[in-house]
């Protein structure tokens, strides 16, 4: 509760009167974290692995379209020969060294963002809190792979890393600041130390200054059964029944504008990024159709027994992008 108002005061573009109110409070631990942040990062000791690294990650909490731009990058380097692997930090999971990722895994165990990207990708996926670590496990297990992408981690420094992507979102920067008065993890001087930036539905250039900026789109595709992936349903069937929607997103906002993009009339219900959903969020009237987004259904199966349909999604950005990348990671110093 606390933590969706403080988001929504985040996202103004300037310090709202309620933040201003809490200065005195904030003030201290926002410099608190600051400090914290660089003395992080001065004694980070980088480890090379032995095939380049990129970092698809942002500067801002919670989501803005991180995994739909990993799953795009994984697609587009498999088309130009190269065979990638990703590794992730398995938020919310209970890790106590790096593991693989499998379609069957519990999204409990390894994190709703990874089991998403191993069931949509195909590729070696590893978790842990160390993404070093969870790397030299992945190519030690799979010695074919000669490309990691990383989802998230730009301000895991401990893992070194060839190229470096910043993705934001509509809702930018917010009004600019770092925690806890507002959501940057890192100042927005960062943005002119990656090789790109991306923006979701947001014209990038306006944050990126000299470095390149792309635009990425996210096209809904049909919707599929929970519970049954082979079983679709286009939008149109769906119009004038009655529709719940969930989204445990980093912007539910956004899901639900798709939504009604696709002509749909809905009730609304937005929860925190992560959400560890149960049976009561989704218990809804029975005659109700309940829709989700393809990260939240990782974690409802089995907790609804009505009529439920999932939306996926597919990043579109131009191939100057890979174009980029490949030509970063074929200039790379060999490890």
């Amino acid at each position: 509760m606390l933590a969706g108002w403080l988001q929504r005061q985040w996202f103004q573009r300037r310090l709202t009167p309620a933040l201003w109110l809490l200065l005195p409070l904030l003030l201290p631990l926002h410099l608190l974290f600051v400090a914290g942040a660089a003395w992080r990062r001065r004694r980070a000791r980088p480890v090379r692995l032995a095939v380049p690294v990129v970092v698809v990650g942002n500067l801002i909490v919670g989501g803005a379209g991180k995994t739909p731009l990993t799953l795009w990058l994984a697609g587009e380097l498999r088309a130009r020969g190269w065979h990638p692997g990703i590794v992730s930090r398995g938020y919310g999971a209970a890790l106590a060294a790096p593991r693989p990722v499998t379609a069957a895994s519990s999204p409990a165990e390894v994190g709703d963002e990874p089991l998403l990207l191993a069931r949509r990708s195909a590729l070696p996926v590893w978790v842990g809190r160390d993404r070093a670590a969870a790397g030299a496990a992945l190519l030690a297990a799979h010695p074919e792979v000669d490309v990691l992408l990383c989802d998230d981690g730009l301000q895991h420094y401990r893992l070194a890393r060839d190229v470096e992507l910043a993705v934001f979102d509509r809702r930018a920067a917010g009004n600019g600041w770092r925690l806890p008065l507002g959501p940057l993890r890192e100042p927005l001087s960062r943005l002119s130390t990656v090789d790109a930036v991306i923006g979701n539905d947001f014209a990038a250039q306006s944050l990126a200054g000299a470095t390149p900026a792309f635009a990425m789109s996210l096209q809904a595709g049909e919707f599929w059964r929970l519970g049954e992936p082979g079983r679709r349903c286009p939008a149109a069937a769906l119009r004038g029944r009655k529709l719940h929607a969930v989204a445990g997103i980093g912007d539910p906002q956004r899901f639900f504008a798709t939504l009604r993009g696709l002509g749909l009339d809905f009730i609304a219900h937005p929860f925190a990024d992560h959400h560890a959903y149960v049976a009561a969020d989704l218990a809804f009237a029975d005659d109700a159709v309940l829709l989700m987004t393809e990260k939240d259904a990782v974690k409802c199966a089995g907790l609804t027994t009505g009529e439920a349909w999932v939306l996926p999604v597919e990043a579109g950005l131009s191939p100057a992008l890979t174009d980029l990348i490949v030509e970063k990671l074929r200039g790379r110093p060999i490890a």
